[in-house]
């Protein structure tokens, strides 16, 4: 049966990976209201420290909510799951390269890959939501526009590479509410690195983001950007390890974490 975005909006977790293991390919946000949604990154345990140190030195951009140990595909935020399938999309990487965007990666999987899972700004969308902030990418039924920005993330090891950020048109008179929405949210991303003109950022094109879907921006709305879990997989582009996977960009690990485990008084 069809199920609308309203009813997606209501699913647990646990219906939801279920529904991207049976082959549901959906960007997430929207999906399981109420639950936290994570990033990801996964690499062989010879690259894990570089990834660990890298993420403990940018955790603007990568806040880092737990770590699934070599050979284990569950674990604390995902206790009955499969990290392997309860994705709706991932990307797997060889030397930097993409080679493949797969519902399912049990084809590439080996027992010594080390999963990072990692804060998603979709976890605070609904509580702008609640304030009355209107989200484009949701009303216009497409995926949050990410871009890489001429920012250098602190580098770790072989891991190297510039931030990425997304970016959410906010009305004039509501930028101040969701900069104090969102920095109530420091584990996913926290507050805005910027507002306004894209260029201080070295963003050239909105209308071209790097991942995601370009959005419309209404008279009278203003870019607001934040820091993006998506900047590992900008790294591995760069520094390409031998295999790197990611989620698919806006295709989230929607976990069994609550959004409000993540807000700070």
């Amino acid at each position: 049966m069809h199920q609308t975005s309203d009813d997606r909006s209501r699913w647990t977790p646990g219906r939801a990976r279920a529904a991207f293991r049976d082959g549901l390919c959906s960007q997430t946000s929207g999906i399981s209201h109420g639950y936290a949604q994570a990033n990801l990154i996964i690499v062989p345990a010879a690259q894990a420290f570089d990834v660990l140190l890298f993420a403990q030195r940018n955790p603007k951009s990568c806040p880092l909510l737990g770590v699934i140990e070599a050979a284990r595909v569950e674990g604390p935020l995902l206790p009955d799951g499969d990290i392997r399938t309860d994705l709706p999309r991932y990307v797997v990487y060889e030397n930097g390269v993409k080679v493949a965007d797969p519902a399912d990666i049990s084809g590439y999987w080996r027992d010594d890959l080390v999963t990072f899972v990692i804060g998603c700004s979709f976890t605070f969308e609904s509580a702008l939501m609640a304030e009355g902030i209107r989200l484009a990418h949701i009303d216009q039924g497409v995926n949050v526009p990410m871009y890489k920005t001429s920012r250098r993330c602190a580098s770790a090891g072989a891991m190297a590479g510039p931030m990425v950020v997304s970016m959410r048109p906010i009305p004039s008179a509501q930028v101040a509410d969701a900069v104090r929405i969102t920095s109530r949210y420091p584990s996913v991303h926290g507050a805005p690195v910027h507002v306004g003109n894209p260029h201080e950022l070295g963003i050239i094109d909105l209308e071209a983001p790097e991942f995601g879907d370009p959005v419309t921006i209404e008279q009278g709305y203003v870019p607001v950007f934040w820091a993006c879990g998506v900047t590992p997989q900008a790294a591995v582009m760069e520094t390409c390890p031998e295999l790197a996977i990611g989620h698919a960009p806006g295709h989230m690990l929607i976990t069994d974490a609550s959004d409000r485990a993540y807000q700070i008084p």
